[in-house]
């Protein structure tokens, strides 16, 4: 039992690959893309996009072929970063706490640790790259136009979406998914439906990742510029003669700190667009005066407009997972099937067999350092040293522990359970004036009973899924479901205080064992912060184009949406800047 409980420990690098590749993908020859140190002191756009993300990169590509757009990212490439690109070595990038790495850690005031993406591409570069779509209901619910939606997915998937390897481990789930009744069995589809099914990956045969980044191969490159490490300090507003402020230029700086100017050329339907993500967007708009007015004027930011909505309604669809150790070897697998019950939550799994191994061909050595992926010692919310005794010599301690480990330690999965949602809320505020400084983010885990009640319907299908007839190869019949929450429960995956009656009390385990699947949102919501098209409520040449705008997570996964959200507001500002050339042509046509 000590050797199983020790197991748990190393298990969520399953996460990480299809197989132990370790070569870099070829990077794209973007000639519009530069570092910001480049850029001169003052320059004119279009539009002006802050955030070179999941949302702003799609967004970019589709604006770039009808004006001149400038697209600000905070952070450096993906291309040439094995930790990125490759699946192996996945977790790396979340144990980076360099000043410039592409995943910049915080803890949420609820003691859980999470991640922010600090790179072009965003958080399609951290994450475990599952590709699915929202539901209908949710298209239909937002007021999406549905053929312009689905002709939008369909533009993200030709670049980025994969059908993965399906194997035993995998199979053993998703067979135990339908027998214990999360049915029918849908296949492989990247829709929502209710059931089982394989959904897509980011992930290519070659186990090479693909980012959003990867969709400015669309762009017209004499339409565009990216620039990197480019931090944007605020949004500046012109207000004298206005009957509101408009938006017409952003104060950034480069990676030596000089201070740039982007301002809006001439044209009414010019625009600044903020893709910063659900952290930064509030953030950014805070910082430009655009906030909750007594937090503004605390920190000495002049108030442009008082709006209390601003970084409220944040949320986070919570995760828990149980580790099974299993007495036969099991593939390397990211998350590739799905259960979506009418219960309020979602059935996900990974395994990973040897993931601390090298692999060439058919043989298999121990490198002369392991990488332990997601439970490293360096690792955020999973790492097996708990946060706050992460010392370095602690951390070197642990990895002497885990280097003496037998190969069997590694072997097993993990199924988890992300709930719907969620209904719970919480908020966002400014801790300084330093947009490169996380804010403070409270996410209120399991505030509402329905997310509690949601959280144990999972977990107890989990418990099903477990004991099933399709699974039971993979699990030792001595250890009970009990015994595996116990053991699950041991591990120190966040700062909230823990019990010891987590088997016997599943909703003190949804509490005590809870982690982000990164899912975070909120902050700028519709008809609170910005109108049904993403205009900002009360200023004008402003939107927020982002998961900052979502009242909850579509689908399983919201990559796919929030990549689609960029190409499709693209089509549709577009088209408004269309009809008003066309509109002005036959103005002057009539001499009017």
């Amino acid at each position: 039992m000590a050797f199983w409980g020790g197991a748990l420990l190393f298990v969520l690098v399953p996460w990480l690959c299809f197989q132990g590749v370790s070569c870099l993908q070829r990077a794209p020859s973007y000639t519009f893309v530069h570092e910001a140190t480049r850029a001169p002191p003052l320059s004119h756009y279009d539009y002006i996009i802050v955030g070179g993300g999941t949302a702003g990169c799609p967004l970019a590509a589709t604006l770039s072929h009808s004006a001149k757009v400038l697209l600000l990212e905070r952070g450096g490439s993906p291309y040439g970063n094995p930790n990125i690109t490759n699946l192996a070595t996945f977790a790396d990038t979340l144990a980076d706490l360099a000043p410039d790495s592409p995943s910049q850690r915080f803890i949420s005031e609820d003691g859980v640790i999470s991640a922010r993406a600090r790179v072009l591409g965003g958080g399609s570069c951290l994450n475990a790259g599952f590709y699915t779509r929202a539901s209908p209901n949710y298209v239909r619910d937002v007021g999406w136009d549905g053929p312009l939606v689905n002709q939008s997915y369909q533009w993200v998937e030709r670049i980025v979406a994969f059908k993965p390897p399906m194997l035993q481990w995998q199979s053993a789930v998703r067979d135990g998914l339908v027998e214990v009744g999360v049915g029918p069995y849908n296949g492989f589809t990247y829709d929502h439906m209710y059931g089982t099914k394989v959904g897509g990956t980011i992930f290519d045969v070659d186990g090479h990742r693909h980012t959003a980044a990867d969709l400015l191969e669309y762009a017209n490159p004499t339409g565009l510029t990216v620039l990197l490490r480019a931090v944007v300090h605020r949004v500046m507003f012109r207000t004298k003669g206005k009957s509101k402020p408009v938006a017409h230029g952003v104060v950034f700086r480069d990676a030596n700190g000089i201070k740039h100017k982007a301002y809006l050329n001439k044209g009414s339907k010019n625009e600044i667009i903020i893709s910063a993500g659900a952290l930064g967007s509030p953030q950014l708009l805070m910082l430009s005066g655009i906030g909750p007015q007594d937090q503004l004027r605390s920190l000495g930011i002049k108030v442009l407009i008082n709006q209390p909505m601003v970084g409220q309604g944040m949320s986070d669809n919570p995760m828990n997972a149980i580790y099974v150790p299993s007495p036969l070897p099991v593939e390397i697998s990211l998350i590739q099937v799905v259960g979506i019950t009418r219960l309020g939550t979602y059935i996900e799994a990974a395994s990973g067999s040897n993931f601390a191994y090298s692999t060439t061909g058919a043989e298999q050595s121990r490198p002369q350092r392991m990488n332990f992926g997601m439970f490293s010692p360096q690792t955020g919310q999973l790492g097996i040293v708990p946060p706050k005794q992460r010392t370095p010599e602690a951390i070197a301690k642990a990895v002497a522990a885990m280097d003496s480990l037998d190969e069997g330690a590694f072997r097993g999965g993990f199924i988890l359970e992300k709930i719907l949602g969620p209904v719970s809320k919480g908020e966002l505020r400014l801790r300084n004036r330093n947009p490169s400084d996380n804010p403070q983010v409270t996410f209120n885990y399991f505030k509402e009973p329905e997310d509690l009640r949601r959280c144990v319907n999972g977990i107890r299908i989990i418990e099903k899924v477990i004991s099933s007839r399709a699974f039971s190869k993979f699990k030792y019949p001595y250890l009970s479901p009990n015994t595996l929450i116990n053991m699950t429960a041991s591990f120190p995956v966040n700062l909230v205080p823990h019990h010891s009656n987590d088997s016997t009390s599943l909703e003190q385990f949804c509490k005590d064992t809870v982690m982000t699947i990164w899912h975070y949102h909120g902050g700028c919501h519709v008809n609170r912060v910005v109108d049904q098209d993403y205009h900002v409520l009360g200023v004008d040449a402003l939107r927020v184009i982002d998961g900052s705008t979502f009242n909850y997570s579509p689908g399983t996964n919201p990559q796919a949406t929030v990549m689609m959200l960029g190409r499709y507001m693209g089509l549709k500002i577009q088209r408004e800047r269309l009809h008003a050339n066309e509109s002005e042509d036959l103005k002057m046509e009539k001499g009017v």
